[in-house]
């Protein structure tokens, strides 16, 4: 959501419904080691989940889904789905989202909150520290007017 790290023509907030935000993905490389594990962010099953939504041109749709499958996919944590989102304006559309595959052996499930502290804690990839990740989207959702009270909690813990 904060680093696409792909060019876009539109951003917008958006709205999935089935979905929610959720710290459930033990981190074995962007924010973490297998061995020294981090807590990443997934989409998980029930409720819904604001967020944003990027349009890409449609002659760059390939190469941006060859970019997300190889940023998102590294170890197979997420499951790539196509979803029903509804955009800031009332458009409904249909987006690209990686949910977490339940069956994972990096699915973490719901965990404790003194859990989630210190895997945040101790978490370092090769994407840098997991407490700045919380941060960026943590400060990344508050600027797009989105509140995620497990975030603000952990934020508030760490900062």
């Amino acid at each position: 959501m904060w680093r696409p790290g792909f060019d876009y023509v539109e951003k917008c907030p958006a709205l999935v419904q089935g979905y929610h935000r959720s710290l459930r993905i033990f981190s074995h490389v962007h924010r973490g080691t297998p061995e020294i594990p981090g807590l990443v962010l997934g989409l998980d099953l029930g409720g819904s989940c604001q967020g944003l939504a990027f349009r890409v041109r449609p002659e760059n749709r390939p190469s941006t889904l060859d970019y997300l499958r190889e940023r998102e996919q590294v170890t197979s944590v997420y499951i790539e789905k196509w979803v029903a989102a509804e955009i800031g304006d009332g458009r409904k559309v249909n987006a690209v989202a990686y949910v977490v595959d339940t069956s994972h052996h990096q699915y973490a499930g719901r965990l404790p909150y003194h859990e989630l502290v210190r895997l945040v804690q101790q978490g370092h990839g090769i994407s840098g520290a997991n407490v700045d990740y919380i941060r960026s989207t943590f400060d990344h959702l508050v600027a797009a007017g989105i509140s995620d009270p497990d975030l603000e909690a952990l934020v508030a813990k760490f900062f």
